[in-house]
């Protein structure tokens, strides 16, 4: 199995099986949906491509952000914690983030994709080694804004381990989440569309027991989870 990254930007070059890693906060988010009951995620790129989808999902409800910031017209952001409290049992979903939903919808050279974070590390190796590839692709959608995306390489990172049969102690990975660009600003009082609780959660590594795994259907990206 061979293994290369990819930097958000040039998503479209990623081939193979393609792990598209948002690890704050798009897939963590997606994975606290689902365990909330959500039955299947629409991935889009742009704001107006959520408004569109919600005007034809009857009862659809929108999440993401823009920049980071809540979007207006959104049903909720893209906190996880926000989503673990909504009640979103049997709901679409539709998800706009800047670099996780981006990243999935300009990766269309994958054979297969998927989404990942640390709270569905172990279901995201399961799936992997199911489908057996020979090549994975991991792209780092954090590196956008002259961010390091730490939080995203260590996540690939440790899927790459995992995936080699190694069993790695996960802290100093997480720790890598905490320290990023990104983590950091979790910390900062004047970021309070960034609850640091939201960091914690997306740090509380194989939390989900399931795979966030992506296809094509009718013209859209839908995600659903895929357990054991």
């Amino acid at each position: 199995m061979r293994f290369v990254t990819v930097p958000g930007g040039r998503a479209g070059d990623a081939t193979g099986t393609v792990v598209v890693v948002d690890v704050l906060r798009a897939f963590t988010t997606a994975a606290v949906a689902f365990a909330g009951g959500a039955r299947e995620i629409l991935l889009v790129e742009t704001v107006e491509d959520a408004m569109a989808l919600r005007s034809q999902r009857h009862g659809a409800l929108l999440m993401g952000e823009v920049g980071g910031l809540p979007v207006d017209e959104f049903d909720l952001s893209n906190s996880p914690v926000e989503a673990d409290r909504a009640d979103l049992a049997d709901r679409v979903m539709v998800q706009r983030t800047t670099a996780g939903t981006s990243g999935a919808v300009n990766a269309r050279g994958a054979d297969r994709l998927i989404a990942a974070s640390f709270v569905v590390a172990e279901g995201t190796v399961r799936q992997i080694l199911g489908w057996a590839p020979d090549t994975v692709s991991f792209v780092i959608t954090g590196a956008h804004s002259g961010r390091d995306a730490e939080e995203d390489l260590s996540c690939a990172d440790y899927l790459a381990a995992r995936l080699r049969g190694e069993r790695p102690d996960p802290a100093p990975y997480l720790q890598r989440v905490r320290r990023s660009d990104a983590g950091r600003l979790f910390a900062q009082p004047e970021h309070a569309h960034l609850p640091p609780h939201d960091i914690d959660l997306a740090c509380d590594i194989d939390r989900y027991n399931v795979a966030l795994p992506i296809e094509r259907a009718d013209g859209h990206l839908v995600m659903r989870p895929a357990g054991p």
